[in-house]
């Protein structure tokens, strides 16, 4: 097979050419969402991002394995090793069990995912379905030295592994500078050093969700899991791993330290980065509070949006921005993504009325060519879409009957569309009339709003049907302390 694919990798800090360690197979780990919450924009691009390296490496020819996992257990709220476990305390808050929380969040953002036409991994394991393999790797790290037990818990031993390894050589960081500021906290926690890294935490009585283990029951730190699971599923040495910008330190760096410790290398090749989205200079995220659900794009419903954007415009908006650059959130660059999603689609739809000619008088045989040239330089969507909206201009022309084109050309083009606007760029034609999905909409706000009354009323039977009828239907309806929330 040509290699002809280049990447940008991380950890170089240049691009390289993608040759997989198993040819024609290639391995690509993905970090997936901390599902205690909705998804928002932020966790749109990266699944985008890497659906697009997923589909471009099929159409390349290689058998893909693609794990993305889900972070169930593990995600402390203040930083990697203190606090209380996020689904833990959403658990706490509404007394559920743990798993209902995150089954709940899990299918909500598989949804999310599925209207944006985001492909489903070939794996998607979860972090507490994999507890055996955590505590397994937390063993092998101990046993080479790079870790010690404190009161129950073990601590990643980052000064010592920096003297065999190099911690910091993914982010950049000097780790020499950081254990040199941290010497006056010796002894005021239970760690060494405060740069050192939870592996394993001894669980509170208080804590909900915990495991036995040689060392306490307790609960896997958060940057285990990927570790674990990715040598798991794709060998101790894999081809890609990938996620966001902000993952670089601490998550993937822990990742790369406790994979040299435990197994004497790295197991990575090529790491891979999104850039953020950004309101106003600010990453968008739960954390900071300016996020906005996929959920309130889809439905209009949040007091920054001016009107409800289809899951096709949210994915065209992400993929007119190279990957690796920042995207600012506004509803002048989403409606602008909606009317030249249009323009694609219109002049797609054109395309299958236009009638070939014995001559061609409109320039299209390189167009193949120089999106493949576009994708192979780092997945450069935003080129494949200015090649294809100058394709566009072209469909225009002969359909407005100032250009020719011939059989040949024609069926070029149909075949150079198909794949890049379709199966490459993975948009979709929109199905819904948007007055019909507005209509639809009101509907059923007004049977919920009927439940409310019912329940004022104390008419439980009949709040009961309106809601069971609506669950049949494939509804998922959620009480608020303002009324209600429903998504499909």
């Amino acid at each position: 097979m040509e290699h002809s694919l280049y990447v940008y990798n991380t950890l170089s800090r240049k691009k390289e050419q993608f040759i997989p360690l198993n040819e024609p197979n290639a391995g690509l780990y993905v970090c997936g969402p901390t599902v205690y919450g909705d998804a928002h924009l932020g966790h749109a691009r990266p699944a985008i991002t890497f659906d697009i390296l997923f589909r471009w490496l099929k159409n390349l020819g290689y058998k893909v394995r693609y794990v993305r996992n889900i972070t169930d257990v593990g995600h402390l709220e203040h930083d990697a090793d203190d606090g209380e476990d996020k689904i833990a305390k959403k658990a706490r808050l509404e007394q559920v069990e743990p798993m209902e929380i995150a089954q709940y969040y899990t299918i909500r953002y598989q949804k999310s995912m599925e209207l944006l036409n985001v492909l489903p991994p070939s794996i998607e394991p979860h972090a507490s379905g994999h507890i055996p393999e955590q505590i397994d790797f937390v063993k092998k790290i101990v046993d080479a030295g790079f870790a010690y037990e404190s009161n129950g818990s073990v601590y990643f031993d980052v000064e010592k592994y920096n003297t065999k390894f190099n911690y910091g050589k993914l982010s950049g960081r000097n780790i020499e500078e950081i254990l040199e500021n941290t010497r006056n906290l010796d002894g005021q926690s239970e760690k060494r050093k405060s740069v050192d890294f939870a592996l394993w935490k001894k669980a509170a009585p208080e804590h909900i969700m915990h495991w036995n283990s040689p060392w306490s029951d307790g609960f896997p730190g958060w940057h285990l899991e990927c570790s674990a699971m990715g040598t798991k599923y794709l060998g101790e040495t894999f081809d890609i791993h990938g996620g966001g910008m902000d993952l670089v330190f601490p998550h993937h760096e822990c990742e790369i330290a406790q994979s040299s410790a435990a197994l004497g290398h790295e197991s990575v090749r090529y790491w891979m980065h999104n850039n953020m989205i950004t309101i106003n200079g600010q990453k968008m995220g739960k954390s900071l509070g300016n996020f906005i659900t996929l959920d309130e794009f889809f439905t209009g419903k949040h007091s920054l949006i001016c009107q409800r954007y289809s899951p096709m415009t949210i994915r065209f908006f992400i993929l007119q921005a190279h990957y690796r650059s920042t995207v600012d959130f506004s509803n002048e660059a989403l409606v602008a993504s909606q009317k030249g999603l249009e323009r694609l689609v219109e002049a797609y739809e054109r395309l299958q009325k236009i009638s070939a000619s014995d001559q061609t008088s409109v320039k299209i045989s390189d167009l193949r060519h120089r999106c493949e040239q576009a994708m192979n330089d780092d997945l450069n969507t935003p080129v494949v879409i200015s090649h294809l909206f100058d394709a566009a201009k072209a469909i225009n022309t002969v359909y407005d009957g100032n250009g020719k084109i011939s059989e040949k050309d024609l069926d070029e083009l149909k075949s150079v569309f198909q794949l890049y606007l379709f199966d490459v760029l993975g948009l979709k034609t929109e199905q819904e009339n948007s007055k019909t999905l507005d209509a639809y909409k009101k509907a059923i706000d007004l049977l919920l709003n009927m439940r409310l009354d019912a329940k004022r009323n104390k008419n439980w039977e009949l709040s009961d049907k309106i809601r069971d009828e609506l669950s049949a239907c494939g509804f998922i309806i959620k009480d608020t302390k303002e009324g209600f929330e429903w998504s499909i």
